[in-house]
Formats: C-alpha cells, structure tokens, sequence
C-alpha cells in the first residue's frame, strides 16, 4: 500500500495549513535575505571595533540560517513548499535591497538596526496572524522574534557605544 503525500498536519485544515504556509514564505525570503546582507557587512565592514563586529555578525549569520531552516521546514511540514532561490527572495520581498558597500562599523550598524526592525515588525504581524490558526507556528516566530531582538540590541549597543 503506498503512502500519499501528506497535504497538512493532524488537527489542522488543509486549507489553513495552505494559509499558514504561504504567510510564512516572506518570513522565509527575509531571513534568507538577512543570512546575505550579513554577510556582505561582515565582509565590508572597517573602522574602530572591527574584529568584534566581524566576528558578532558570523554568529548572527549562522542564527539566520538555522531560521530559514525552521521556517522552511515549517513550510514543508504544512504541506507547502519551500521556495529559496535567489529569484524567489528577490521577487517575494517587500524591502529594497541594502545598498552600502565598504563602510564604516557606525554606518554599517546603524543601517543593520533598520534591517532587523524590518524584520522583527514583519515576523510580529505574521505571529498575530496565525497565533489562532497554528500555535505550533506562533511559536516558531515568537522564538526568532526573540533572538532578533536580541541580536538588535547588540547592534544598538555598538551604535550607542560610537554615538
């Protein structure tokens, strides 16, 4: 007897596990978006405090991917399909893309703090959208929401440290 595919998980509608996976596309385009302008910082990034931000962002790199994992992974989980391709990211976004080249830490960081309040804003409003549909989901973006946060305060604290 074969198995079919699964479309959904026990307890939720295919129709809402469809819903749900196609809100968390975007949250999926952004984090694989964030793992990319990270690492262009990384890369670019001169000037006072340069080891320690190089090598903060490297962290901040490897969190970012393991979210496009779970949000993937969450995806697929719900029947969907994970779509993370370079055309997919660029066509699915919302934002522009970052724009600075080499830079200074202060410059780099103050346009970081932007990236991640774009991003923490955008992961709020889709953990409000399925927070009746999916709690399972719900909690997946509470838990990054977290760890964006935290990760901003660290960025905030360089900036404040130059300022």
């Amino acid at each position: 007897m074969a198995i079919s595919p699964h479309r959904s998980v026990p307890g939720i509608d295919e129709s809402i596990a469809s819903e749900v996976a196609s809100l968390l596309e975007q949250r999926l385009y952004s984090t694989l978006d964030l793992q990319l302008v990270l690492k262009h910082i990384h890369w670019n990034v001169v000037g006072p405090n340069f080891i320690s931000v190089h090598e903060m962002l490297d962290e901040h790199t490897d969190a970012a991917r393991a979210m496009s994992d779970e949000l993937a992974e969450r995806i697929r989980t719900l029947g969907g399909v994970p779509v993370g391709t370079p055309q997919a990211i660029v066509d699915g976004r919302s934002w522009n893309d970052y724009a600075r080249g080499r830079g200074l830490v202060s410059d780099h960081l103050i346009d970081l703090d932007s990236v991640y309040s774009g991003i923490i804003e955008d992961h709020r409003k889709i953990a409000a959208a399925v927070s009746d549909l999916d709690p399972v989901t719900e909690d997946l973006l509470i838990s990054q929401i977290g760890q964006l946060e935290l990760f901003q305060w660290f960025v905030r604290s360089f900036v404040e440290a130059a300022a």
